[in-house]
């Protein structure tokens, strides 16, 4: 799905979120590296699940075509920030609902490139009939459990001892939804 393109001034930050396109593959498999390897909050360390340039165009090609997709990059400074994507699926007993995944260079946190990319995403969510979407955040990232709950995520369940990070210890991924109730 291709949605048009929105500006935000924040802090003195000019940055406009919009839907990518082809052209931005290149950049946005090298950004996915730097930012995977700048948090533990991802699902990835850095190198892992690379995704190449070619491999980022594909992605992008099919996020546009499919109606339950949603691919938005953040740009300031003319370059890629962040990104986020939703993720529907095809099988009928779960096509009423998508998977929202978001990622932001750390220099620009604090900016609300995140906030917007969600919030984004949730208005697109809500204007194509999807009923819910759903994520998966670490149960450490408390600034981002609070920001899904202030935009109406709820926790439905928790993922024990889910992730093992660089300190040795392992870490609960808490599973949050968002219902969208059809007028």
């Amino acid at each position: 799905m291709f949605m048009d393109k929105q500006a935000f001034a924040v802090k003195g930050l000019d940055y406009t979120i919009r839907s990518a396109v082809e052209k931005d593959a290149e950049e946005l498999s090298a950004l996915r590296l730097v930012i995977d390897g700048e948090t533990e909050n991802l699902d990835r360390e850095k190198g892992e699940a690379f995704i190449d340039p070619a491999g980022f165009a594909k992605l992008i090609s099919e996020d546009t075509e499919n109606p339950r997709n949603l691919f938005l990059v953040a740009v300031a400074n003319d370059r890629i920030v962040g990104f986020s994507r939703c993720e529907g699926n095809q099988l009928r007993r779960s096509s009423h609902k998508v998977e929202f995944g978001v990622c932001v260079l750390k220099e620009f946190w604090g900016y609300g490139i995140g906030k917007q990319l969600l919030q984004q995403s949730i208005s697109w969510a809500d204007e194509n009939g999807i009923r819910k979407m759903t994520l998966h955040v670490l149960e450490t990232n408390e600034p981002a459990i609070a920001l899904y709950q202030k935009l109406g995520f709820e926790i439905e369940g928790i993922l024990k001892q889910d992730k093992l990070l660089a300190d040795g210890t392992y870490y609960n991924t808490i599973v949050m939804g968002r219902f969208h109730e059809s007028t």
